[in-house]
């Protein structure tokens, strides 16, 4: 669904604490649905899931989806600025929304980090991980990406063109991905971020902890992922860390956003890993 809007009206609005300000949560599916939460991306919302919702609620899942502390509807946490202080702010939510019951945790690149640091934290309640694009599996650092200054031009044409060209330097691989809306929501995302100063996903952070999580463990990667771009051997090495490493897709002809820019595959890709996860758990 390309619609945010009309996905937007059938999701069911939450909130719950965030220092002096709310964390927002949208939820789909059923009632009853097994419980999977979504993790967006850095400098995103839950506009990074657009096409992946409606189809994992119309499997059965219960869909959870929160704009994390500083990203789009959501207060910024007031006891830090990087993906460390987020796990406490969400748990608390959760508890308030489902109490102590297990769930499926889905993290796309910095809400990977966030999603394998909450799974450290919090065994019980990660039942099942699963890793998209994810930073920190090597201290290594990249050469810079050319991506430009945005928030010296006023709203309009030129502003665009400058998100556009930075979506296509860092999330997508083909020019035809960054659609129109694939450029509204990325501008929008990234003109509410209020955690710039992120330093752990430059780290070895996820690869630290991976040995230490006993949850089943998925990966699913774009096999254009610039991050990633001549070491993608790295990937598997560092998830069969984990005891609980399951399976690692690498889908064909897709870059960091993999959600949306391959969502056909990638949406496979989940459900098999969910279903996995579900079955062995």
């Amino acid at each position: 669904m390309d619609n945010p809007d009309a996905l937007l009206a059938a999701a069911t609005r939450h909130t719950t604490p965030c220092g002096d300000g709310d964390l927002v949560w949208h939820r789909w599916g059923p009632a009853g649905g097994a419980p999977v939460v979504l993790l967006h991306g850095g400098s995103g919302s839950w506009t990074h899931w657009l096409r992946n919702i409606a189809p994992l609620a119309a499997a059965g899942h219960a869909v959870w989806v929160a704009d994390m502390p500083g990203f789009g509807d959501s207060a910024a946490p007031p006891d830090g600025g990087d993906a460390d202080v987020l796990p406490g702010w969400l748990e608390t939510g959760l508890q308030q929304l489902l109490g102590a019951t297990p769930v499926a945790v889905v993290g796309f690149s910095f809400g990977a980090l966030v999603a394998g640091l909450w799974a450290q934290a919090r065994p019980a309640r990660v039942a099942r991980l699963v890793l998209v694009g994810s930073p920190g599996l090597s201290a290594e650092r990249l050469p810079p990406l050319d991506l430009r200054r945005w928030d010296s031009l006023p709203p309009g044409p030129a502003r665009l063109a400058v998100h556009r060209h930075n979506l296509l330097q860092l999330m997508l691989a083909h020019a035809a991905s960054a659609t129109p809306l694939a450029v509204t929501l990325h501008a929008a995302n990234v003109e509410r971020d209020r955690l710039r100063q992120r330093r752990m996903m430059l780290t070895d952070a996820v690869a630290r902890l991976l040995p230490q999580l006993a949850c089943p463990v998925h990966g699913i990667w774009g096999a254009l992922d610039v991050l990633y771009a001549q070491r993608l051997p790295l990937i598997g090495q560092v998830l069969a860390t984990a005891p609980g490493h399951r399976s690692l897709v690498l889908v064909p002809e897709a870059g960091h956003w993999v959600a949306w820019e391959a969502a056909e595959a990638f949406n496979a890709a989940l459900a098999a890993a969910l279903a996995d996860g579900l079955t062995r758990g």
